[in-house]
């Protein structure tokens, strides 16, 4: 059912001899259903996206309480109604219990896979992915140096040689600025936005085009400060309109500086093998920390000071392995021999 990856290390699909049929329940959240995603194309299959928007009510018992009723399985447009999938991968903490009731629903049919470490504990799901920094370890978990993520060498090299019009008119070299926004761990301010604008001008004043983007988490008003900045120095951060030029940011960077409050774009510029620099942000965890000092380590990240440095290192690329995982988990759960 699976197949190993390729001899120079490229992403392989791995297809089942009858392909199973693949849901992603995600809580809408950009990051999580990137992973999914990205666990999704390893794989070789094509998911349905069902997204759960439980009431605040019930988004507050998130994981311990149940679903809304209102999207039970029984209901139309339920996220977790039939036909039910083979697999199933849960994005989210809000997403965790609509897991566990379509594994019910499915009289246990489904195979169930979490994404991130669920704060019920290993038996959440079947199998669980939760990147090492998490610390959950167990017979049944999965634990990657990155989460899963879409970046892939054929997603590359394609994007090498036909990028989105916007980032192959940029001067080169190029440089991608990839922006966060608040959550749990981290908090914007004016001065973040101030500190931002003097990376860029930093950047700029070393030769490179500056191209950027940021996230549905961005405060409004670092935008505001950056873009002109951005402009000014003949650079363009994308405004939400047209085509999302993430990946082509990602694939034609010379380097890359990444806010620190998220992992998954840490990961993902990780992936490309450019030199990825990480710009602090106020807050933090232990965590987050270890992550960072174990990419660090592994020669793909450094913390920006102000100065851009060239170097090498092989991609940190977890998401084939992780998908390997998946189907020989899936096999043994449907007793499939190899």
């Amino acid at each position: 059912m699976s197949a190993p990856l390729a001899g120079d290390g490229s992403r392989r699909a791995l297809v089942a001899p009858e392909t199973p049929a693949l849901r992603i329940l995600s809580d809408g959240r950009a990051g999580h259903e990137a992973q999914a995603l990205g666990l999704a194309e390893a794989m070789g299959l094509k998911p349905e996206i069902a997204r759960v928007n439980p009431r605040p009510f019930f988004a507050a018992l998130a994981p311990f309480g149940p679903i809304d009723w209102r999207e039970r399985e029984t209901v139309d447009g339920s996220p977790i109604g039939p036909p039910y999938p083979d697999i199933v991968i849960g994005a989210g903490r809000r997403a965790l219990p609509y897991l566990r009731r379509l594994k019910q629903a499915s009289k246990r049919r489904t195979f169930t896979v979490y994404l991130n470490r669920p704060a019920n504990g290993a038996r959440a799901a079947d199998l669980v992915v939760a990147p090492v920094h998490d610390g959950l370890f167990g017979r049944n978990v999965v634990a990657p140096i990155t989460p899963p993520n879409r970046i892939s060498k054929e997603l590359l090299a394609r994007l090498r040689k036909a990028p989105d019009p916007r980032v192959a008119a940029l001067l080169r070299p190029r440089a991608a600025l990839l922006i966060g926004g608040d959550n749990r761990h981290f908090r914007y301010s004016k001065a973040t936005a101030a500190a931002l604008r003097d990376a860029v001008r930093q950047i700029a004043a070393q030769g490179f085009s500056v191209m950027a983007t940021a996230s549905r988490r961005t405060p409004a008003y670092v935008v505001e400060v950056l873009a002109p900045e951005i402009a000014a120095c003949g650079g363009w951060l994308w405004d939400g309109t047209g085509d999302n030029p993430y990946f082509s940011m990602l694939a034609k960077a010379e380097t890359i500086l990444v806010t620190a409050d998220s992992v998954s774009m840490i990961g993902e510029a990780a992936a490309t093998g450019a030199p990825v620099y990480v710009f602090a942000v106020a807050g933090g965890s232990r965590k987050i920390a270890d992550y960072l000092l174990k990419l660090e380590t592994l020669g793909a990240v450094r913390p920006w000071t102000g100065v851009v440095e060239s170097w090498t290192y092989e991609p940190v690329q977890s998401t084939p392995q992780v998908a390997q995982a998946v189907w020989r988990a899936y096999k043994i759960y449907r007793g499939v021999p190899d």
